[in-house]
């Protein structure tokens, strides 16, 4: 439990800058592969696990198989790995809590996407559950550094005004106990949310946000989820992004 506590600890001072880039992994080989390159995290992604197990994403895989890849991906790293736990496959907190810690596992995404009921859960009842959560990870002695992703700018959460709510879920959540809120999707919008929601903010890549404008926002930890997965090069990918990568840290420690 202790070396959890730690990688717990180290994973969540990661994210203060300089900021923190996950390229996403899907098994122990391309696990391996991101330790090597340099990368002091190791984080999945949940659609590129479910897929290599023969499962669609959206919680469509059973989540002991889920939790199955992800302790032998812990187990094949020497760093912090942190995974997508999509909305948390039904579990309890502490059975979720629980079934990370003997994973081996510090850290999890869970999303306010209801897979059940379509659209997504209500703001008080997602923040109820992150509090939950987190007080199941303090009764067991490792701090989980929760990433609580946020889906109103994905189309098929129905919500009108994305940017306020996700304001307000962002501040919700993190008074919650989230670490980190992780706004999906939020493309030009992540300025405003950075500048409005007072803690650490989840960006990931598009054609017009690339780690320099992410950087430079403020954004405190970049996700990739399955696009090296999907695009095959995944070596030279990831030693494309630990120069750029290597390049924020310098300017960020002059």
């Amino acid at each position: 439990m202790s070396d959890l506590k730690t990688q717990a600890d180290l994973l969540r001072a990661l994210h203060r800058r300089p900021m923190l880039v996950l390229p996403n992994a899907w098994d122990e080989a391309s696990a391996v592969q991101v330790a090597e390159a340099g990368f002091p995290v190791i984080a999945t992604s949940s659609a590129a696990v479910a897929d290599v197990l023969g499962f669609d994403d959206g919680e469509k895989a059973p989540w002991r198989e889920m939790f199955a890849a992800a302790a032998r991906i812990a187990a094949a790293v020497p760093v912090p790995v942190t995974v997508d736990a999509e909305a948390g496959y039904g579990l309890e907190p502490h059975q979720l809590v629980e079934a990370l810690v003997d994973a081996g596992v510090v850290g999890c995404n869970i999303e306010d996407t209801d897979h059940r009921a379509g659209g997504l859960v209500d703001a008080e009842a997602q923040a109820d559950r992150l509090a939950q959560v987190r007080a199941a990870a303090d009764e067991i002695g490792v701090p989980i550094v929760v990433n609580a992703r946020i889906d109103v700018f994905l189309p098929s959460s129905g919500i009108r005004d994305p940017l306020a709510e996700a304001v307000r879920r962002g501040r919700r959540y993190l008074r919650a106990g989230a670490d980190c809120v992780y706004p999906i999707g939020a493309g030009d919008a992540l300025r405003r949310l950075v500048g409005e929601v007072p803690g650490p903010v989840n960006g990931n890549t598009t054609d017009s946000l690339d780690l320099a404008a992410l950087a430079a926002l403020g954004v405190a930890r970049v996700s990739y989820g399955p696009r090296f997965y999907r695009q095959g090069g995944f070596g030279d990918a990831l030693a494309r992004l630990s120069a750029d990568s290597s390049s924020l840290r310098a300017e960020s420690n002059p």
